[in-house]
């Protein structure tokens, strides 16, 4: 009675899309995506996967140094401090690199460095590199590269100095002079070899 195949046309099969099955082992495509679309989708989805993240530094454990830290500084060899309410008498200071006086100090001393601060005194004998005076000096005293005398220093005594600086209201009296100024006093004091520094002569007197 009726034609089936006029009522229900036959598709050809090679018209329908194939989509892709999962698990299946060939490769499909969707309508509308070229295979173009397809390569740059799994390229930026292989690059997203092997992508890592940026690494930070990890900053040294606490305590731990840096290489950007600093070395300490030297030791200033040994220093010895009398403090203000301090007398240090009848002593002598050896292997002392530098001597602070803000009390009283009556001693002899062989060293690198002497400080007398305005409160501190000084009574004895010194022979040193550096001596710095803002308080008061007593005695016989050799500063064999500088003496500094500031403001409010006072020194009374043998004073020998290689270089000297006083500021304005320093008091210097006594014996003063340069290390070359006396060598050369020494030197020609000394008499030389075979000649008499008093060459005179005993006169005789005759009585008549």
């Amino acid at each position: 009675m009726f034609n089936k195949p006029a009522l229900f046309p036959k598709t050809s099969d090679a018209t329908l899309p194939r989509t892709l099955r999962p698990g299946g082992g060939s490769t499909g495509f969707t309508p509308g995506t070229s295979a173009s679309q397809s390569a740059q989708t799994s390229t930026a989805g292989s690059h997203g996967s092997t992508s890592a993240p940026p690494q930070r530094e990890d900053s040294p454990p606490n305590g731990a140094p840096r290489g950007d830290t600093l070395e300490p500084s030297p030791t200033q060899g040994s220093r010895l401090i009398v403090g203000p309410d301090v007398k240090l008498r009848g002593a002598e200071i050896l292997d002392c690199d530098t001597l602070v006086v803000e009390g009283r100090v009556e001693a002899t001393m062989d060293s690198r460095v002497l400080r007398i601060a305005e409160n501190g005194a000084f009574a004895g004998t010194v022979s040193i590199d550096v001596a710095e005076i803002h308080g008061l000096f007593e005695g016989e005293l050799t500063a064999r590269e500088r003496l500094v005398v500031h403001a409010t220093g006072r020194i009374n005594g043998k004073i020998r100095y290689g270089k000297i600086h006083i500021e304005e209201g320093g008091e210097l009296s006594g014996d003063i002079k340069s290390l070359a100024a006396a060598g050369r006093d020494a030197t020609r004091d000394t008499p030389r070899a075979g000649e008499r520094k008093d060459d005179t002569r005993p006169l005789a007197a005759i009585a008549g």
